[in-house]
């Protein structure tokens, strides 16, 4: 096989991220927002070009599926690849990709004219892994959206090699690409009969050899306070500065819980956002843990400190919210280690060592295994993601294509 297998994967990768597909949390529509969806509409018409069959919307979930027919007459597991099409929250309009060729692992990348934003290895040290090799960055000014257009890159240029090569027997494979994912919501609706493979994986990780099948537990929580604004000159006794208790509440969490200071399977509380006057104030967290006891006991708190803070006062002024987000597939996969085993043999089969840890976030693989089919996740090649400082590398994401095309080979023989 020879470097033609590639030929349209960096090309296609370009074409996609120049295409603004932010979710928004703050929609009620399935996809959230009309970008995705025109997104989505093209992706159908490229799979149809390329030769796959019922290609169509999945109107439950927003989710374009399409299925590649088998090439043995043996009865073969079917295989299933998933990416979604949204970026993060970040500035995603006008995404101006930069090639850097035949990086040389230690010098530092101006990403802008100016040199006002830079990927430094000294700074970001998964540098140092790419030398010689090909990235792809920002300008500075916008993500990249390498999470996930690079696994929707990866899976279509899979597909079409694998159309254009019948001699690379393989069963039915199914492919999906879907919404939302970055605000937790893509998979909520995922039609796994409609989708209808045996095991599935998403291309959605990280470096060259990233196998992932253990994730966060996840919640949302959103903290509101009721204040009582007067004027300061009269507010003893009388003022209640919902600020304050804001803050109170923030400092009534454990100190170390918190992102930056947590690693491994530690889990952490996260303020992502702060807002209010003394009249009336609101924090918004996610909640983490890899355990699921652990996970239970972090909402609990949220509770606990409400209800403390509360006790000063007549009556209620702090009120908590949480919503479960998804769950630690880990849970379900360990039941049946078949997916798993099956990439782990085809990361072996190319000379990629697997890295199997626990993933300090989640997938969509996360919901949808516990629908019932196992999911676990597919390195993609991102580093940086969701923000500015975002690349990837030429290198990986061909591996990723390989990755592909070996383990529908490994599930026919």
């Amino acid at each position: 096989m020879t470097n033609m297998k590639y030929q349209s994967l960096i090309p296609r990768f370009l074409k996609y991220v120049q295409v603004n597909t932010r979710s928004n949390e703050d929609s009620t529509k399935v996809p959230s927002t009309q970008t995705q969806v025109d997104f989505l509409n093209q992706l159908k018409v490229e799979l149809t070009n390329i030769g796959l069959s019922n290609v169509r919307t999945n109107e439950q979930s927003g989710y374009v599926f399409a299925t590649l027919p088998a090439n043995v007459n043996h009865p073969a597991t079917k295989v299933g690849f998933i990416s979604h099409v949204d970026t993060a929250d970040f500035n995603s309009e006008h995404v101006t990709p930069q090639i850097v060729k035949d990086y040389d692992g230690k010098s530092t990348i101006n990403l802008d004219s100016n040199g006002q934003y830079q990927l430094s290895p000294a700074v970001f040290p998964s540098l140092k892994n790419y030398a010689r090799q090909t990235l792809i960055t920002t300008d500075g000014t916008t993500l990249l959206g390498a999470d996930d257009k690079s696994g929707v890159s990866e899976i279509m240029t899979a597909m079409e090699f694998l159309i254009n090569h019948p001699e690379v027997k393989h069963g039915e494979i199914e492919v999906g690409f879907g919404p939302d994912e970055e605000i937790g919501t893509g998979a909520d609706h995922f039609d796994v009969h409609d989708f209808g493979a045996d095991i599935a994986y998403t291309v959605d990780g990280g470096p060259l050899g990233d196998l992932q099948y253990e994730t966060f537990n996840a919640a949302s929580a959103t903290v509101e306070i009721t204040g009582t604004d007067v004027h300061p000159g009269a507010a003893k006794g009388v003022m209640v500065n919902a600020l304050q208790l804001a803050v109170d509440f923030q400092n009534s969490l454990p100190e170390h819980d918190r992102p930056e200071l947590t690693d491994g399977r530690e889990g952490f509380f996260f303020l992502l956002k702060m807002s209010g006057t003394p009249d009336a104030a609101r924090l918004d967290y996610i909640i983490r843990d890899h355990d699921h006891d652990q996970f239970e006991q972090r909402k609990q708190l949220f509770e606990q400190v409400a209800t403390k803070l509360n006790q000063q006062f007549a009556a209620p002024r702090v009120k908590v919210t949480v919503k479960d987000q998804y769950y630690n597939m880990a849970e379900v996969l360990k039941k049946d280690m078949t997916a798993v085993e099956i990439a782990e043999q085809a990361m072996q089969i190319q000379g990629i060592k697997p890295l199997i840890f626990p993933v300090r976030g989640g997938t969509d693989g996360s919901k949808i295994s516990f629908m019932g089919l196992p999911t676990p996740n597919l390195f993609a090649g991102g580093e940086n993601m969701h923000g500015r400082f975002e690349y990837v590398s030429e290198q990986t994401m061909e591996r990723a294509v390989d990755v592909i095309i070996e383990i529908v080979q490994l599930v026919v023989k």
